[in-house]
């Protein structure tokens, strides 16, 4: 039998919206995840502004941004008061009319039994606190337009004696993205959270070594970075009508 001369694929695949020319910004886009959100986005033509506490981390991380793309940052610790509202500033000064919002800075947090009153406070000051006020600032500087994308924890998920603070602190953030998403959904604002297990990173020191994080990633009981990168970027480029509410990522190989 022939072959038609025109094949009809329009429902095959669907429109995707593409990230060439949009800007964003990465908290913790020095190392780890957000690094490779950071560099992924910026190879697909989007502009990023990152931070990160230290600042050789920054000056790395920039270079590499600048070899894919274009990027810019600053050296913040976001657990101190102003810093949220000062890489905002500096964040809007540098893109203008951003539309990615990708917040990501966390520390580890150990049990509660494990941590002195002051490490608890900065581990909420963190990846508490500077995630809902990021939030904030990202709503009102995006309107009616754009994306937020929280980095949440599959410690949530797979809860442990070690994990008090850091999976009581994820688990807050997993309500606030999706009760952030249906608040501003209808402005046009779309919110997801991307929820990584065992990632290989700085993260994980001392605990994991990085030889031996290179050892598990081979065997694929550990993911890379930029594993978790291409399922911010799938969640990026669904149409505007969709939002991926969480996407959960696990290593092949694991008891998860």
């Amino acid at each position: 039998m022939a072959k038609p001369e025109k094949t009809d694929l329009s429902d095959a695949h669907t429109a995707r919206p593409g990230l060439s020319g949009r800007k964003a910004i990465v908290t913790g886009g020095t190392t780890g995840i957000g690094r490779a959100i950071a560099v992924l986005l910026a190879s697909e033509g989007v502009e990023v502004f990152i931070c990160g506490r230290n600042e050789d981390h920054l000056a790395d991380a920039l270079e590499r941004i600048g070899e894919v793309g274009k990027g810019n940052g600053i050296a913040c610790d976001l657990g101190e008061k102003g810093e949220v509202e000062r890489f905002f500033s500096e964040a809007g000064k540098t893109l203008g009319n951003w539309d990615i919002a990708i917040i990501n800075a966390a520390v580890p947090a150990e049990g509660l039994a494990d941590m002195d009153g002051d490490e608890v406070r900065y581990a909420l000051a963190v990846d508490f606190t500077a995630y809902v006020m990021s939030a904030h600032r990202a709503v009102d500087h995006l309107q009616d337009r754009g994306d937020i994308l929280f980095t949440g924890s599959y410690s949530t998920h797979k809860l442990g004696p070690g994990s008090t603070v850091y999976a009581g602190v994820k688990s807050g953030i997993h309500g606030f993205a999706e009760a952030l998403r249906r608040e501003v959904s209808q402005k046009g604002i779309k919110v997801g959270l991307v929820t990584p297990a065992l990632t290989g990173s700085d993260f994980q020191k001392p605990d994991i070594s990085p030889e031996e994080q290179a050892d598990r990633i081979q065997d694929e009981t550990m993911m890379r970075a930029e594993d978790i990168a291409v399922g911010v970027h799938f969640m990026l480029t669904q149409p505007r009508r969709t939002v991926v509410q969480e996407m959960v990522l696990v290593q092949r190989d694991t008891d998860a």
